[in-house]
């Protein structure tokens, strides 16, 4: 299928990518400490990392994935919505202010600081790296997928060209503007999203007089499915192990949030925990909001494009919302909704990049190899480094995933965050008991359960949707790991404290305090 003008695509791509550089150079002079690089400088108020938040959440899962998830499965497409804003409640209530308190720059911060911290430190920079790696791959899945749609490229080789020149963008983006561009970055991306998005959701609404039943009974006349696509388990039901799949889904995305390193490093770059506060009660309000349009836009690909369009087209699921929009506005709306996609996946990928980057060079590198002698330089030198290392990584993994639902795979990062993160990030701030066997049985533990559960389950191989369909080696019945590898990590954080008598009470009061209160914290971020 073979949509909209190439030569407008590609000019207004272009555009979207010197834009935005160019923003990225004039904010990130001076890029040299590593305040500077890791978090800005901390000089983003709440607001403003509230809308980078949501820039750096409504990832290309949110806008290509659900819509598609929805115009294909109705219902059951939308619990990806409520699950992935639902995860927010979680991080606010029980993460966001006690991580800012207590950490510097990355999430070992908070699980070492009263525990030996080399070998904490390792297992969580290497769990930062699983993570940002399974959520790398979904973006550049959804890179390949819309840029295929838009230039109607539908050979192997020339889309998996087109995931490496994304991923050579977002390398450029770390390595030039840190934190603070990748930050301005997301708070215009957010924007154009969430306006782009609502333009849509209104012109779908005017096609059917503002009436919600009206578009909804089309939609179910339009799908193959029937009224089903208004009901719920129409993709989990068909079985009991599919529905076991889906409380597993649930289960990964309502817990995932809080254990995303990309997303907890956006906590360091506000000066205050009440800010940190803030930032996440903005991002609920925006991530509401637009989760509310992906019904519509998802219900309204169904309706105006059609099913069957919908998969058969280059980039198949991922491409309702693209559809869509050249079926509402013409080539120009379908050129502009793909720019504004095409800026979504390059500011999501650059914030997993320079979160893992900066992982391995202050926790690995800093911490671990150099004992915390190296000079702020020198990390920052590291950390650039590493950058180009995971964007080639991340070309190659996305050029195997390509063709897979986005959001699917994005479910499968918070199921291992979910399952390695959470556990101890919950319990090194909540659990006093809690010590270094604990935490590295629960982030180890959690990481490997998620990881073998993934390897051999449908997702990737016996199926003609997994990743490697001409492979067969799945004997874990679930698409999705997190209901056993969830409390595998939990259980065993538990188990490993209990079966060690190490403590650190004077080490654990000041977290205590430090963490509830705020008191020390600034004082400690400083030096």
């Amino acid at each position: 299928m073979d949509v909209g003008n190439h030569t407008l695509n590609i000019v207004i791509f272009a555009g979207f990518v010197v834009i935005t550089l160019a923003i990225v150079l004039r904010v990130s002079r001076g890029n040299r400490s590593a305040a500077e690089y890791y978090a800005g400088g901390r000089s983003f108020s709440g607001r403003q990392n509230g809308i980078a938040i949501a820039g750096d959440y409504l990832s290309a899962a949110s806008f290509l994935g659900i819509a598609g998830a929805v115009a294909l499965y109705g219902y059951d497409g939308l619990l990806y919505s409520v699950g992935f804003l639902v995860a927010w409640l979680v991080a606010l209530l029980l993460v966001a202010e006690p991580l800012r308190n207590t950490g510097k720059y990355t999430m070992a911060d908070v699980l070492s600081f009263r525990m030996r911290q080399k070998p904490v430190r390792t297992a969580a920079a290497t769990s930062t790296l699983v993570v940002s790696f399974f959520y790398l791959l979904a973006q550049m899945a959804g890179a390949g997928g819309l840029v295929a749609l838009l230039l109607g490229v539908t050979d192997t080789f020339q889309q998996s060209v087109v995931i490496a020149i994304v991923g050579v963008i977002m390398i450029v983006y770390v390595l030039v503007g840190g934190m603070k561009g990748t930050t301005w970055v997301q708070i215009i991306k957010a924007a154009l999203l969430i306006v782009g998005a609502g333009v849509m959701t209104f012109w779908v609404l005017l096609q059917h007089s503002f009436n919600l039943s009206k578009l909804l009974g089309e939609a179910a006349a339009a799908s193959p499915a029937g009224e089903k696509i208004l009901q719920p388990m129409l993709q989990y039901g068909a079985t009991s192990t599919s529905k076991l799949s889906f409380v597993s889904l649930a289960i990964a995305l309502v817990l995932g949030a809080a254990g995303l390193p990309h997303v907890l490093m956006r906590f360091y770059t506000v000066p205050t925990a009440k800010d940190a506060r803030h930032s996440v009660t903005w991002a609920i309000g925006l991530i509401g909001a637009f989760y509310l349009f992906t019904l519509i836009l998802g219900y309204g690909a169904t309706v105006l494009v059609g099913p069957e369009v919908i998969e058969s087209s280059p980039g198949g699921v991922n491409s309702a919302a693209p559809l869509l929009a050249f079926e509402l506005g013409g080539t120009v709306l379908l050129a502009l909704i793909s720019g504004v996609a095409f800026a979504t996946i390059l500011a999501v990928v650059a914030g997993l990049t320079i979160t893992a980057s900066a992982s391995f060079s202050h926790d690995i590198y800093n911490s671990v190899i150099k004992d915390g002698s190296a000079t702020p330089e020198q990390e920052v030198r590291v950390a650039r480094i590493t950058s180009v290392v995971i964007g080639m990584l991340a070309i190659i993994g996305g050029i195997v995933a390509n063709g897979q639902n986005v959001a699917f795979l994005v479910a499968l990062a918070f199921a291992i965050a979910a399952s390695a993160n959470l556990p101890s990030i919950l319990y090194s701030i909540y659990w006093k008991r809690f010590n270094t066997r604990g935490t590295l049985w629960s982030i180890i533990g959690g990481l490997v359960s998620a990881l073998v559960l993934i390897v051999f389950s449908p997702a990737v191989s016996g199926s003609e949707k997994a990743m490697l369909p001409t492979m067969d080696f799945d004997w874990f019945p679930l698409t999705n790991p997190a209901l056993i590898s969830v409390p595998v990590g939990f259980l065993l954080g538990w188990l490993g404290t209990i079966t060690s008598r190490e403590a650190n009470e004077d080490k654990q009061a000041e977290m205590e305090v430090r963490s509830m209160t705020g008191v020390g914290a600034e004082k400690a971020l400083v030096h």
